[in-house]
């Protein structure tokens, strides 16, 4: 009798994933990102099986800094600008790191309605 792992990705899924993984040159780059998808997509349901396991037993708190703590969000735009421009401040950068920094505040200024 075989038993399926709890943890397979449906086959639509899998079949999402091959069809858009026609950008990879080799047939080795290929399976790097089916193998990459796959094993996102595991980490998460078992994530979330932990969060609800955690949300059942009464830890709601402790279950959303689980994921937070997991699956950190990126920073924000304003939030990479505030940092470029404490960086600016400080002036302890090579010229390349100056250009990257103001880049980031020109496209978070960029974002800004015109008033």
């Amino acid at each position: 009798m075989t038993k399926q792992h709890p943890i397979t990705p449906p086959p639509e899924l899998v079949q999402e994933w091959c069809a858009h993984s026609n950008k990879h040159e080799t047939y080795d780059q290929f399976w790097f990102h089916i193998a990459t998808q796959a094993a996102r997509w595991g980490a998460d349901q078992e994530l979330e099986a932990c969060v609800e396991l955690l949300k059942a037993d009464g830890y709601k708190g402790k279950a959303i800094d689980l994921r937070n703590a997991r699956r950190p969000k990126p920073p924000s735009l304003k939030e990479q600008a505030l940092t470029a421009l404490q960086a600016v401040v400080r002036g302890a950068m090579d010229i390349r790191e100056q250009h990257q920094n103001l880049d980031t505040i020109r496209r978070a200024l960029e974002a800004l309605p015109n008033d």
